[in-house]
Parts: structure tokens; C-alpha cells; sequence
């Protein structure tokens, strides 16, 4: 008779979520194909615990003519780091490694929130309680209404035009203040998950942090607004943790080029001397597309 297959012991406490994703073993599920690279659905085990993820392999990266070549995985990872040092937690865990096809971006997939929002989870801090579904309308007229920013006008068909509005929440307007940050060339309405607990997490994060301004963006309901006092202390923290001798810088520098940390080190030391949300340049399209 055959030896019982011995089944590997399952560790009683659970492993970190960047932990899990970066030692993990990872098995391709299947592939969304409405990515225009490649972005494979996953699941990820280590001792006994395993997690659904999004694996992003640099090779199946489409080249860009205003990024080098095979860097948008790590950027994804960068702006997780940002995220994490302000402390807003708005990108879902992150992490570089390899993977079936080679080196790629590895990320916890989140659920989306639907219904009343009930599940389980953390709530996030200061944020409206709401499952945030409600993010982004197009209305009538020419002003947004109680509770939302304009964006701007759209076109909606027919020769008719609709506003284009987003809502008037602290977690977008986090999002807002991290996109400015981190310069994201493509802030879409695709790319907010409302999670559950009132979490907003925010994803695909790979044209980022360009050395010029490339800022993109769907949430310009602020533009030109003071930034709030608790927002102005998180950026002068995070400016302090841009030192060069610091540890985030040295995690930085394995992603991004010297001369990508200095420009980003200029928008954040920006955004404190004049402590008021960034408005377009005019030298870049505003507004990403499509949007959504």
C-alpha cells in the first residue's frame, strides 16, 4: 500500500498581501482582454493561502512612444510605494516578480463593491461610508449639483452634449492629489474600484511618473482649489521621505530613473508651495481617452 499523500501544513496566520504576491506560487487563470497589453487574472498560493491577482509580464507590454520600453510594470509598482507612504492606501498591493512569462507586475485583485456595500472590510479613513458606486455622471445644464464637481462638456450623440461630472468625495480627491503626485498620463472611470467598506482603490498605474507633464485625468473638479490641511502634511511627510538617504528613495531607484525621483520630488515640493490642486497646462490633452 502507498504512502497517504502528505498534505502541506497550512500556517495559521495569514501572510502580508505583498508577502503572498511576491513569494507566492502563481497559476494563470485566463486573460482580460480588454487590456491593451497584457494583463493575465491569476492566483497566487504560499502556506496555504492563496489569493486571486493581476499579473502584468513586461514582455506582453506594448511599447510607447514617451515611455522607455519594458517600464510599465515597474511604475505600477512605484505608485504603490506613493501610495503606501501617504498613508491613503489607494493602490492595491504591488509587488515585481517573476512569473510564468517572466518578469512582470503582480496585484491583488479587487472586488467591486455592489448593492449596499455591506461586505466585509476595512473602512477607509475620513471616506464617505457609501459603496462609492456613484463616482461619475453625465447630466444636464451647465452646473454639476450639490455634491459633484464638472469636469467638463461631452458629447453624447446626436449633436448633444452632456456634463460631465465626478463626485465631490475625500477619496477622490486623495486619488486626485496622488495622480498629481505620481503625474498620471491616464486617470480613466474604469480605473476606480469602490471596494468594500467604503475603500476606493484605483489601478493601472503604468504611464506614470514621466520625467515632463503628462498629467491626464478625469478628476479636475478641484483644479485650482486649496488643498486641505491634512492633505498639505501628507505631502510635506512624503517630501521628507523622498530624501536621498531614505529607504523609499532607495525602493524608488530600482523602479524609476534619477532623473523620474527629481521631477517627482519637484511636483511634490510644488503642490506644498502653493498648496492648491494643479489645473491643466494646455500643453497636454486634459482629459484621457476614451474616458472611461
Amino acid at each position: 500500500m502507498s504512502a497517504p499523500e502528505r498534505i502541506p501544513p497550512r500556517s495559521l496566520t495569514p501572510p502580508e498581501p505583498s508577502e503572498l504576491l511576491a513569494l507566492g506560487e502563481l497559476t494563470v487563470r485566463g486573460q482580460v482582454r480588454e487590456a491593451s497589453n497584457a494583463v493575465l487574472y491569476c492566483t497566487v498560493e504560499y502556506e496555504g493561502h492563496s489569493a486571486p491577482c493581476v499579473y502584468k509580464p513586461v514582455a506582453g507590454e506594448r511599447p510607447l512612444w514617451d515611455f522607455p520600453d519594458g517600464t510599465l510594470a515597474q511604475r505600477e509598482v512605484a505608485a504603490y510605494e506613493i501610495s503606501e507612504a501617504t498613508g491613503w492606501g489607494l493602490v492595491p498591493p504591488t509587488v515585481l516578480r517573476d512569473g510564468p512569462y517572466g518578469q512582470g507586475m503582480c496585484q491583488l485583485w479587487v472586488e467591486v463593491a455592489t448593492g449596499d456595500g455591506e461586505a466585509a472590510g476595512d473602512d477607509s479613513d475620513g471616506a464617505d461610508d457609501s459603496d462609492g458606486a456613484e463616482l461619475l455622471a453625465l447630466v444636464e445644464g451647465d452646473e454639476p449639483g450639490p455634491g459633484w464637481k464638472a469636469v467638463g462638456f461631452a458629447e453624447v450623440g446626436e449633436g448633444r452634449t452632456a456634463l460631465l461630472v465626478h463626485a465631490d468625495d475625500v477619496r477622490l480627491r486623495r486619488l486626485a492629489v496622488l495622480d498629481a503626485v505620481i503625474n498620471n498620463g491616464d486617470r480613466k472611470g474604469g480605473h476606480l474600484l469602490p471596494a468594500a467598506g467604503g475603500r476606493l482603490y484605483a489601478i493601472d498605474h503604468g504611464v506614470t511618473f514621466n520625467a515632463e507633464d503628462k498629467l491626464r485625468t478625469l478628476l479636475w473638479g478641484w483644479a485650482g482649489e486649496p488643498l486641505p490641511d491634512d492633505v498639505l502634511e501628507v505631502l510635506r511627510r512624503l517630501a521628507e521621505q523622498l530624501a536621498d538617504d531614505g529607504p523609499l528613495c532607495a525602493r524608488l531607484a530600482k523602479l524609476i530613473t534619477g532623473a523620474e525621483i527629481e521631477a517627482l520630488r519637484d511636483r511634490v515640493a510644488a503642490l506644498v508651495r502653493t498648496g492648491v490642486h494643479p489645473a491643466p497646462s494646455g500643453q497636454w490633452p486634459a482629459i484621457p481617452w476614451p474616458p472611461v
